[in-house]
């Protein structure tokens, strides 16, 4: 064994403040008005929860163990009623327009309460991540006109994203493992479009989505280069469900097999290939902003972690006000109020963690940073939507507005930033997840056998907190991605996915 001491010359290295706190780079940034933005959209999901959610949250578990084809349609009008699926939408596309500073501390109020919840609720998001990750603004918005529509019909339209294969799964995330993955899902080029041949599954909300953002590969390419991405709406010929997971946690959500036997998609609904690319990196463009969204998502699933976090320390303090043990109110004995502590202490630093994603992105120049500019956040809050929607609509539905956005990305490529962002979002996802287990496990440790009781919750809530781990990357590879992008690449020795 030897060990070599030689480094990468100084400035070949990261300098230690180079990233030292994102938020701290952005206190100058930031609209005043997002403060009391956020506060709002976090006050009415908590009156969502208090109103909706916490009545019904055990009952609608039950139902699942019942009903093997249960399928949350009440649950979909009741979050559609309250507007939650067109919240965080862009007005350029109709939506409410609420900052993306406040998705996570939404995503976490709602979670906080039953996460399967805010996953109907809020998966909805990834698949229009995907959609707007595309730059094809036409299919884009006539995708998310639908949404809009949908929510004045009272008829909940639905995005979901489809991108884990039966034998490709974290790896498919990753532009780097897509090329070894196992992959057998593939789109043919023919006249007018392609026919697409394989399956999805595990696609959250896939069996109840009007549309699904679709993505594929080419075959007999390397499939880093021949991506193709789809908006496919339910019912198209060829396309079809399979089972939906009968799943240990997060039972509300469906989650989907998506089968597509010689599926026809014409043109028109291809958000990008090969082509779309022409004239510029197509790799590094795709690889850039898989790192920017997946950061951005693991920031959401570590809001969800971080709620359920939330939601066990404030059932184990309840029952600790409430339970005697020898004659004292458990919550005077030393070790429960230590206990409590770390409890406090756990889902604290999961909200820490996520938000710091959320201000990478700002000082990385991601989307947040474009709608957090103060003269762009202003113009938007203030802006009648209507009137917001008559200029958007001059270049949305432009042929020549994709193209010159791609050149625009091109140009602007920068992957240090990317990483920035990726790696916080690995770093979060791990600790909001890991921190939801935690507190699961330490609640029953407090509760004993009344934890173990389905009524209580608690027993619930760790079922829930499971499948976060594996989500949006297994946490085992958020490590190693954390390690890529934030230690790693500094050091020219080092190998990264290799083994």
């Amino acid at each position: 064994m030897s060990t070599s001491l030689k480094n990468p010359s100084p400035d070949k290295r990261q300098s230690p403040y180079d990233n030292i706190s994102p938020s701290l780079q952005c206190t100058t940034r930031l609209p005043k008005g997002i403060v009391r933005e956020v506060k709002d959209a976090v006050a009415y999901a908590r009156r969502f929860n208090d109103e909706v959610a916490r009545s019904i949250v055990l009952e609608q578990d039950r139902r699942t163990f019942e009903d093997p084809d249960y399928m949350p349609w009440e649950l979909m009008q009741k979050a559609n009623e309250w507007g939650f699926y067109t919240m965080f939408i862009p007005k350029i596309y109709g939506g409410k327009g609420i900052s993306t500073l406040a998705f996570p501390y939404v995503t976490e109020e709602l979670a906080s309460v039953c996460v399967g919840f805010a996953n109907v609720m809020f998966v909805h998001y990834l698949g229009v991540s995907g959609l707007l990750l595309s730059l094809n603004f036409s299919l884009v918005n006539r995708v998310i006109g639908e949404v809009i529509d949908g929510e004045k019909r009272e008829k909940p339209c639905l995005v979901s994203l489809a991108i884990t294969e039966p034998g490709a799964g974290t790896d498919v995330e990753d532009r780097v493992l897509v090329d070894r993955a196992n992959l057998s899902c593939f789109a043919r080029r023919v006249e007018g479009g392609y026919v697409v041949n394989g399956s999805k599954i595990f696609i959250s909300m896939g069996h109840v989505s009007t549309w699904c953002c679709l993505i594929t590969y080419e075959p007999q390419k390397k499939p880093s280069e021949a991506m193709v991405s789809f908006a496919v709406k339910m019912g198209t010929k060829g396309f079809s469900f399979g089972r939906h997971e009968d799943k240990m946690g997060q039972r509300v959500c469906p989650a989907s097999e998506l089968r597509f036997d010689d599926c026809f998609l014409a043109d028109e609904f291809v958000l990008n290939d090969e082509s779309f690319f022409q004239g510029v990196p197509q790799r590094e463009i795709v690889e850039q902003g898989s790192h920017m969204v997946l950061g951005m998502s693991r920031a959401g699933v570590s809001a969800f972690g971080t709620g359920v976090a939330r939601g066990a320390y404030e059932d184990a303090l309840e029952f600790a006000l409430n339970t005697t043990v020898d004659g004292k109110l458990l919550i005077n004995h030393e070790w429960v109020q230590h206990l409590l502590a770390q409890m406090y202490m756990n889902y604290k630093l999961g909200r820490l963690c996520y938000a710091e994603v959320i201000y990478a992105d700002v000082v990385s120049g991601g989307l947040s940073a474009l709608l957090l500019n103060k003269v762009v956040y202003y113009y938007m809050k203030f802006m009648p939507t209507a009137f917001i929607r008559k200029i958007a609509s001059l270049f949305l539905n432009s042929k020549l507005m994709p193209k010159i956005a791609v050149k625009m990305m091109a140009q602007n490529l920068n992957l240090e930033s990317a990483f920035l962002t990726s790696g916080y979002g690995s770093m979060a996802k791990i600790v909001g997840t890991d921190m939801g287990v935690k507190n699961c496990q330490l609640a029953l440790e407090l509760m004993g056998q009344a934890g173990l009781r389905h009524d209580r919750g608690i027993e619930k809530r760790l079922r829930d907190s499971k499948l976060l781990q594996i989500y949006e990357g297994t946490n085992q590879l958020n490590h190693i991605n954390l390690f890529n992008c934030h230690i790693g690449r500094f050091f020219p020795q080092v190998k990264v996915f290799e083994d």
